[in-house]
């Protein structure tokens, strides 16, 4: 039977959770997590993650959550509070949606994919439904009753 998935709220309840899986049963110093860290291209001093592992350190920069990822070989993403990477998915939904509908347009994708999960996408609609239930009451967009059709033209620049 699998185990619950652990509570991981705080950086460090999800740093401990890293050591835990990627270095089950070993004791890993800041030194050692430090040098792994830099040998695989970034930053960290021994010091700032011991007070990571403290406790003293809730908020880092992105910097060292990235730092966090390179060392333990996962998403950096992974150590941001949830509500800020559930703030990133609403903001790339959106995106999404206005390039969809013709409101942004000449942006490069960043890789293919034959669409979403039909888990992945109830996740994603309900992030969607909300954010629009904390949204203030009113249109936040000026043209959030355009139909795709309806789409303001995007002038040509060789027309300018």
């Amino acid at each position: 039977m699998d185990e619950p998935a652990p509570q991981l709220r705080t950086l460090r309840a999800k740093v401990e959770y890293m050591i835990e899986e990627t270095f089950p049963g070993e004791r890993v110093s800041g030194r050692f997590f430090a040098e792994r860290v830099r040998e695989r291209g970034g930053s960290l001093s021994h010091s700032y993650f011991s007070n990571i592992l403290a406790g003293k350190v809730t908020h880092p920069s992105e910097e060292i959550l990235k730092a966090l990822g390179l060392g333990f070989g996962v998403d950096w993403r992974f150590f941001k509070e949830e509500s800020e990477v559930v703030d990133d998915v609403v903001a790339g939904l959106h995106f999404l949606a206005r390039r969809r509908t013709g409101e942004v347009v000449g942006a490069a994708a960043r890789g293919a994919t034959d669409g979403l999960s039909p888990e992945l996408l109830e996740f994603a609609l309900s992030l969607l439904t909300e954010a629009r239930d904390k949204a203030p009451a009113g249109p936040t967009d000026q043209h959030a009753d355009r139909t795709p059709d309806q789409a303001p033209a995007i002038p040509d620049r060789a027309d300018g």
